[in-house]
C-alpha cells in the first residue's frame, strides 16, 4: 500500500513538473519562416539557436522564465525563439554567426543582446532597448529613483538645440549599453552647477561630469572571448581610467565596447579587435592605436602621444569626410536592404535599371531617318531637261538601255512629252 502510494506522489510530482515545463514554454512562441513578414507588427526578443548547441541547452529554461516574466508584467515584448539551422536564411539576414544569439527586433532595428544571460539581465535590456531612446525625467524624485537603481546614465537638460539631435543619435547607437534621460533645470540636483545651456550630464557611480567633448578612449573588444589578448586590454583601461584619473580626467573619457559594430559605422573602416580608439566628439577626429598595448604603461605612453599630437589624427568633418560619409550610408543601406529582403532589394535597383537598358537598346537601333530606307531615285528637275529631246533622253537614261530581246528600243527624238510621260508610267 506504502509503494503504490509512494507511485501515485512520484507520478504527481512528475505531472506537475511537466505542467510547469509546458506553462513556461507557453509564453515563448516558436517562430517559423512566417516571422519574417510578421514581425514588424510587434516588438520581438528572439532567442536564434541551434538544437546541438550546448549553451543553448542551457538558456533554455532561462529563456522560458523570461517568457513568463514578460507576461506576467504586461510587456509589449514579444518572446520568441527560432531554430537557426532550420531557419538558416531569416537568420543570416538578422546577422546571426553563433549560438545563441539574442536580438530584440523593434521596427527595422535589430538591438544584440551581449550581457549576462540571466533573467535579470536580459529583461532589463529588453526594457531598456523596447522604450523611447530618451526618457524624460519630469521631477526630482524621479530623478533620485534612476540615480538609486542605474549605475551609468546620461541626462539632457535643456530645450531643443542641434546638440539634442546629436544626443538622440547617439541614444540609438547606444542603447544597448545604458540609458539616456532628458530633463530640465530645475530638476537637475541642486549640486549639480551647470555653466551654459544645453548640456549632458554623465553620472558614473555616484559621480558626475558634464560632458564637453572630451576626447574618449575606448577598448573595442569581444566579450565572449576569453583570450589573454581581450581580458588584458579590457583590464589595462581600467586601470589607466582608475590610477591616473588626476592626469587624464580634465581631457580623456575611458571606456570598452562590446564588439566593434558601432566603431566601425563611426570610422566607416573595418576595426580590428583586439584594440584601442581615440574619438574626438567634437570634430569627428579619431585616433588608432600606433603601437602595441600589453601594460598599463604602454596604454599611458599612447595616450600622451595624442595628447602631444604625435599621433596622426583621421577623420574629421570636411566636405570630403562628408561625401564619404553620404557614400558610406548610401552602401550601408544598399547592402542591409539586401541582406534583409533580397527580392526587394533586386525589384527596387533591378526594374529602373532595366528600363533605362531598354531605352538605351530602342534609341540605339532606331534610324535616325525614319525606321526604314527608300530606294534611292534620282529625277532631274524640269529646268535641267531643255527641250523634248532631253526629257526623252533623261527618261531613257532612268531606264537604262534596253536588255537584249525585249523588243524595246529608244524612241524616235521627236517624240513629245506625253509619251515620255507614258513611258515611265510604263
Amino acid at each position: 500500500m506504502a509503494a503504490g502510494t509512494r507511485g501515485v506522489v512520484l507520478r504527481l510530482c512528475a505531472l506537475v513538473v511537466l505542467l510547469d515545463v509546458a506553462f513556461c514554454k507557453g509564453f515563448v512562441e516558436d517562430l517559423d519562416e512566417s516571422f519574417k513578414d510578421s514581425r514588424k507588427d510587434d516588438i520581438w526578443l528572439v532567442d536564434f539557436y541551434a538544437p546541438w548547441c550546448g549553451h543553448c541547452k542551457k538558456l533554455e529554461p532561462i529563456w522560458n522564465e523570461v517568457g513568463v516574466e514578460m507576461k506576467s508584467i504586461g510587456s509589449p515584448v514579444k518572446v520568441g525563439k527560432m531554430d537557426a539551422t532550420s531557419y538558416s536564411g531569416i537568420a543570416s539576414e538578422f546577422g546571426v554567426r553563433g549560438y545563441p544569439t539574442i536580438k530584440l527586433l523593434k521596427g527595422d532595428l535589430a538591438y544584440n543582446y551581449r550581457g549576462p544571460r540571466t533573467k535579470d539581465d536580459i529583461i532589463e535590456f529588453a526594457h531598456r532597448v523596447s522604450g523611447a531612446l530618451v526618457r524624460p525625467l519630469p521631477s526630482q524624485q524621479m530623478f533620485e529613483h534612476v540615480q538609486k537603481r542605474h549605475r551609468v546614465f546620461f541626462v539632457y537638460v535643456g530645450g531643443e538645440s542641434p546638440l539634442k539631435e546629436k544626443y538622440i543619435d547617439a541614444a540609438s547607437e547606444l542603447i544597448v549599453y545604458t540609458y539616456f534621460f532628458s530633463a530640465s533645470e530645475d530638476v537637475v540636483p541642486e549640486y549639480v552647477t551647470l555653466k551654459e545651456l544645453p548640456a549632458v550630464l554623465v553620472f558614473k557611480d555616484g559621480t558626475h561630469f558634464v560632458y564637453d567633448g572630451k576626447l574618449v578612449a575606448i577598448a573595442v573588444i569581444d566579450e565572449k572571448n576569453a583570450s589573454v589578448e581581450h581580458t588584458r586590454l579590457k583590464s589595462v583601461i581600467q586601470e589607466v581610467a582608475r590610477d591616473y584619473r588626476d592626469q587624464f580626467h580634465r581631457d580623456f573619457q575611458f571606456g570598452h565596447m562590446d564588439g566593434n559594430d558601432y566603431i566601425n559605422s563611426l570610422l566607416m573602416d573595418d576595426v580590428k579587435v583586439p584594440t584601442v580608439v581615440v574619438l574626438n566628439t567634437s570634430n569627428q577626429q579619431y585616433f588608432l592605436l600606433d603601437r602595441q598595448v600589453t601594460s598599463t604603461e604602454d596604454m599611458v605612453q599612447f595616450i600622451r602621444s595624442v595628447l602631444d599630437g604625435a599621433v596622426q589624427a583621421q577623420g574629421g568633418d570636411s566636405i570630403l569626410q562628408r561625401l564619404k560619409r553620404m557614400v558610406f550610408d548610401a552602401k550601408s543601406t544598399v547592402v542591409s536592404i539586401f541582406k534583409s529582403s533580397p527580392f526587394m532589394g533586386c525589384f527596387l535597383f533591378g526594374l529602373p535599371l532595366g528600363v533605362i537598358s531598354i531605352m538605351c537598346y530602342g534609341i540605339y537601333i532606331a534610324d535616325p531617318e525614319g525606321n526604314y530606307i527608300e530606294e534611292e531615285r534620282y529625277e532631274a528637275p524640269q529646268s535641267e531637261l531643255g527641250g523634248p529631246e532631253g526629257r526623252e533622253a533623261a527618261a531613257v537614261e532612268s531606264r537604262g538601255p534596253p536588255e537584249p530581246g525585249s523588243g524595246l528600243s529608244p524612241g524616235p527624238a521627236g517624240r513629245g512629252p506625253k509619251d515620255v510621260l507614258e513611258k515611265k508610267t510604263d
